[in-house]
């Protein structure tokens, strides 16, 4: 994980259509984009920011997420995410992240994931199946 350092930035982008407006998804009843739909975006954003990066059978997985949704965006307007890394502490890494659609700041705040071998992660889900 040489190349994970803080400042690496990843970006992610979308449209809001009618399926990923809050009725649409569970969260409200008013069709502008979801939050769950923002936090996606947001995730997305961070993952472009280092997974990348990961040596070969490591994958980033999130932890936690602490996010304001502050401004409602219709459908049809984009909306953009970005994710800065500002922490790494051994396998946990911490983002600062924001999303913005055409005209407002509409979310912001951190986010963590954390460093994981994707066989050995796989094999604890298998076993909790039973």
């Amino acid at each position: 994980m040489d190349g994970i350092v803080s400042g690496l930035k990843g970006q992610a982008d979308m449209v809001v259509g009618t399926n990923d407006t809050a009725p649409r998804v569970g969260s409200g009843r008013i069709a502008v984009l979801a939050t769950p739909v923002m936090i996606n975006l947001i995730e997305e954003a961070a993952l472009a920011a280092v997974e990348h990066l990961l040596p070969e059978g490591m994958q980033s997985l999130g932890t936690e997420l602490h996010v304001s949704h502050v401004a409602a965006t219709p459908v049809g307007m984009g909306v953009t995410a970005e994710a800065e890394l500002i922490g790494v502490d051994g396998r946990m890494l911490e983002f600062r992240v924001i999303a913005r659609d055409a005209k407002d700041l509409i979310g912001e705040g951190t986010h963590k994931r954390v460093v994981v071998t994707a066989d050995r992660f796989a094999a604890r889900v298998r076993e909790k199946m039973g």
